[in-house]
């Protein structure tokens, strides 16, 4: 058996990490077992269609690194990848349900289903559809149909009976169809509601497993009597669990409930995200955590996720999103930088930057950034040709507040030692600044964090002598005479 999965979402917004992590598995399971991964677009429900929403979804399985085999701009033996360009094979089926007895008109109008439900309501009854039309002789069904009379197509569930799946997480899962009502497989307007679209494509797709949250659970038993009275062999169902928000509860946006790609616009690397997502809820051997997808894909099975839910950790995907800057190539590094700098530095900064230049920067930081909007605050300085005019309190600091003369002393004796230097190295700096610490009595720390506000204008910047190194002697030493002016002006 080949395997086939799909990743179907319907175009009503952006992909958030609850769905694309059911699609990444589904991607690994068939990148395991060299199987099929295609997408489907289940857009039958139009008045919920967001302009633009196809396109965010396969934008985010892209930037993600999850290809696919099959789909609606790439076509493939089972073309069209589109649910809406489907209609009559939809359609052909719900007559084939009704010819059969599976399935029967239902003429009631929206305000007597409104009145159901509030009957059901007030009357502490479990919610669900009367069967008011059910006992509708087909013909005389028919005839009302053919005058125009709204009507909608529901699927004619046994009064008797149960109705048993197979979960692969979960093993059998058995309901009495009594607690099912006969739900709607055909709306009024010709679109099929997603219970018969979904069966049909994925019987003429030849899907093998269908990947989903573990809140469909309850719309199995209707599925697979759906699949039955088609004369389909149900797929293998994998309901995956949901993930939970730090100390349990629903997972909302502020612990991390976003779209995929307001994770790229927040600095986040693919490769954290998609390593993030893989192991919340799964693990190979129950320690391993960073794991490129190639590796994952060598060992993943859905028969190994765990179907309690899993914790959304935004401590861990930082955690692991610094790992995988760190592991990172400086060729790799330096363009991840210039991209985020290009967006984040001010318009006067001349584009595109010196990919070579910002090559010198990038191992600075490296350690020091986990995410990567932020290398601009640490860098910025670096492309500023002049820095706004030193500030006096925050050049003097703390060690030398109550000392401006001693400051602009050792500004002074910081330029007559660092001038005459040939070779403008972090090792000759760090040697001529060190020097004069101990000629001018001051405290290495102290003179280091005085020259690295004077050269940067900030406290907290990547290692100062490499920086000055970078800066150049040139542009370094008029920064520290500014400083030194600043620090003794009354």
């Amino acid at each position: 058996m080949t395997v086939r999965v799909r990743y179907a979402p319907s175009p009503t917004g952006e992909p958030h990490v609850g769905n694309v992590r059911t699609a990444l598995w589904s991607w690994l399971h068939a990148r395991r077992h060299g199987g099929v991964f295609f997408v489907r677009i289940e857009d039958t429900d139009q008045t919920r269609l967001v302009p633009g929403s196809e396109g965010r979804i396969l934008e985010s399985l892209r930037w993600l690194g999850m290809d696919w085999d099959e789909g609606p701009d790439i076509g493939g033996p089972f073309a069209p990848y589109t649910q809406s360009e489907r209609l009559p094979l939809y359609q052909a089926a719900a007559a084939a349900l009704l010819e059969s007895g599976n399935a029967y008109r239902c003429f009631c109008t929206p305000e007597r289903l409104e009145e159901l439900r509030n009957y059901q309501r007030e009357n502490h009854m479990p919610p669900g559809y009367d069967g008011h039309c059910k006992s509708l002789l087909p013909d005389e069904a028919e005839a009302r149909a053919v005058t125009g009379e709204p009507n909608v197509v529901r699927f004619n569930v046994p009064d008797e009976g149960s109705t048993t799946f197979t979960d692969l997480l979960r093993g059998d899962i058995t309901v009495e169809n009594v607690t099912l009502d006969d739900f709607v497989i055909l709306k009024s307007d010709g679109f099929p509601t997603y219970h018969l679209a979904h069966a049909v494509d994925d019987h003429a797709m030849e899907v093998t497993h269908v990947s989903r949250g573990d809140e469909w659970i309850p719309s199995a038993p209707r599925h697979v009597l759906l699949f039955r009275a088609l004369g389909y062999e149900p797929p293998i169902y994998v309901h995956t669990s949901i993930i939970l928000a730090p100390g349990g509860g629903k997972l909302s946006k502020r612990h991390g409930a976003k779209a995929i790609l307001e994770y790229r616009d927040d600095g986040f690397l693919p490769e954290a995200l998609f390593n993030f997502l893989a192991i919340t809820g799964w693990s190979p051997d129950g320690t391993t955590e960073v794991m490129t997808k190639e590796q994952a894909a060598a060992v993943f099975d859905f028969e190994d996720l765990n179907a309690h839910p899993a914790t959304f950790d935004v401590e861990k995907l930082e955690w692991l999103n610094g790992i995988y800057l760190r592991q990172m190539s400086l060729a790799d590094l330096s363009e991840r930088f210039a991209q985020q700098l290009e967006r984040d530095l001010p318009p006067e900064v001349p584009r595109p930057l010196d990919r070579a230049f910002v090559e010198e920067i990038a191992p600075l930081v490296q350690e020091r950034v986990k995410l990567l909007p932020e290398v601009t605050p640490l860098v910025d300085f670096f492309f500023a040709t002049e820095l706004p005019a030193p500030d006096r309190e925050t050049v003097l600091g703390k060690p030398f507040r109550e000392r401006p003369e001693a400051a602009r002393a050792a500004l002074d004796a910081v330029v007559a030692a660092l001038r005459p230097l040939e070779l403008w190295e972090p090792a000759a700096i760090e040697a001529a600044l060190r020097a004069t610490a101990e000629t001018s009595g001051e405290k290495p720390g102290d003179l280091f964090m005085l020259c690295r506000v004077s050269v940067t204008g900030k406290s907290v910047t990547p290692p100062l002598f490499e920086t000055m190194a970078i800066v150049g002697q040139e542009l370094s030493l008029a920064r520290l005479e500014a400083a030194a002016g600043v620090a003794g002006s009354a």
